[in-house]
């Protein structure tokens, strides 16, 4: 039995590692390496995740975490007065 969401999500974590690994030595911003391999693994690059339901709601809650993750790097200070 063939689980193509389970398949792609290892694809996509193994290459998260490995590309983020080499974003952190050279200094660069985490973010960007995720972005980078979700273009290039994606159906927009060289397709290895194909475009299924399952994976879009899963692209979803993706981009839910990502403004989270974004969030936490913003501080607001408010002053009265």
């Amino acid at each position: 039995m063939e689980y193509p969401v389970l398949t792609a999500a290892v694809v996509l974590l193994a290459a998260s590692v490995a590309v983020l690994t080499l974003f952190q030595r050279l200094g660069l911003p985490v973010l960007l390496g995720y972005l980078l391999v979700g273009i290039s693994l994606g159906p927009s690059g060289i397709s290895w995740v194909p475009h299924t339901e399952d994976l879009h709601f899963l692209a979803e809650f993706g981009v839910v975490l990502l403004l989270f993750t974004i969030g936490l790097d913003f501080s607001v200070s408010i002053s009265g007065g």
